[in-house]
C-alpha cells in the first residue's frame, strides 16, 4: 500500500509519524473520509473544502485545495483502488506533552482502506451523552472520537448499529458517524447545523442539490421514534434506512420519501461524483 505523507508517496512502513505528534497526543488533528466508487472519489470536492474549515477553525494552516485532491488522486491510482475509503488527516505536527503546539509544520497524509459493508437498514440507539451545540469545536471533524467510540460500543451492546446523541437543549443531533433524517407528518426533515451536527457532504447533497424539500429544524429527541420513516447519510452509508429505533420499528423501512431519496442521490452521483 502507498501512502501520501507531507508531499510525496512512500510505502506503507516508511508512512510514520512522531510519538509526540499532537494528532496522538492530545488529539489535535482534522481528517475527512472520502468514499471511493470504481475508481472515482466522491464529492472529493466538497470533503477537502470542509477539511479546510476545520483546519482554519482549530488553527491549523491546511495544503492549497490542489494539493489535497492531487494527494487524494495520486492516492488512488498508485494504489489502484476500485471500491475503498481515503481518509485525509491534517494534524498540528510534534509538540511538547501538553495542549501547547509545538510550532512546527503540519502533517499531512492520505492512506486508503477497504470500503466498508454495511447493512441494507440500521438500527438505532439513543445514547445518554448530549453533544455541546455552543462547543469550541461543534460541527469540526476532529480526530478527538472517543466519545463517538464509547457511544457506538454501547449501541452494539444494546443490539444497534450506529449510535444517535441529542445536544444540551435535548433535541436531535447525529449519530457517531451519520446525520440524521426523518419524516414527520410527510415532512421530510433534519437537524439544523446550529445543533451541533456535523455539516455532513452527504447531508448537504440531499439538502441542497436534489431538488426534494427538507425542512431543517429543530425536533425533540423523541420524535425520531415517532417518525414515518427515517434515513442516516454518510460518505460511505449515501442513504441508509433507520429500522428500529431503540429496538422498536418504524412504520416505513424504506419508507418512500427514504427510496425516492436514495434514488436521487445514486443518480445524481453516477451523473457526476464530484458535485461542488
Amino acid at each position: 500500500m502507498k501512502v501520501w505523507l507531507d508531499g510525496g508517496l512512500v510505502d506503507e512502513h516508511r508512512a510514520v509519524v512522531s510519538v509526540f505528534d499532537h494528532g496522538l497526543t492530545v488529539g489535535d488533528a482534522v481528517f475527512e473520509t472520502v468514499a471511493v466508487r470504481a475508481g472515482r472519489p466522491i464529492a472529493v470536492t466538497r470533503h477537502l473544502w470542509r477539511l479546510q474549515r476545520s483546519a482554519g477553525v482549530v488553527g491549523l494552516e491546511a495544503p492549497a485545495l490542489d494539493e489535497l485532491i492531487g494527494a487524494v488522486t495520486e492516492t488512488v491510482a498508485a494504489n489502484g483502488l476500485g471500491d475503498a475509503v481515503v481518509r485525509v488527516l491534517l494534524t498540528s505536527g510534534p509538540g511538547p506533552l501538553g495542549s501547547v503546539r509545538g510550532g512546527r509544520r503540519v502533517t499531512a497524509a492520505v492512506l486508503a482502506g477497504p470500503y466498508p459493508g454495511w447493512a441494507d437498514t440500521a438500527e438505532v440507539v439513543l445514547v445518554p451523552w448530549p453533544r455541546n451545540e455552543r462547543s469550541a469545536l461543534a460541527g469540526v471533524k476532529t480526530t478527538s472520537y472517543a466519545e463517538n467510540v464509547v457511544a457506538l460500543a454501547e449501541a452494539r451492546a444494546r443490539g444497534g448499529s450506529e449510535a444517535v446523541f441529542a445536544n444540551t437543549a435535548g433535541n436531535l443531533c447525529e449519530g457517531s458517524g451519520s446525520n440524521v433524517f426523518l419524516v414527520l407528518d410527510g415532512t421530510l426533515v433534519t437537524p439544523p447545523l446550529s445543533s451541533g451536527c456535523l455539516a455532513g457532504v452527504s447531508r448537504a447533497i440531499v439538502v441542497e442539490l436534489l431538488g426534494i424539500p427538507v425542512e431543517e429544524r429543530d425536533v425533540p429527541m423523541a420524535a425520531l421514534a415517532q417518525a414515518g420513516e427515517a434515513f442516516l447519510t454518510s460518505a460511505t452509508r449515501n442513504v441508509q434506512p433507520v429500522r428500529t429505533v431503540d429496538g422498536a420499528a418504524l412504520a416505513a423501512c424504506p419508507g418512500p420519501l427514504t427510496q425516492r431519496v436514495a434514488a436521487a442521490y445514486a443518480a445524481l452521483l453516477e451523473r457526476d461524483p464530484d458535485p461542488a
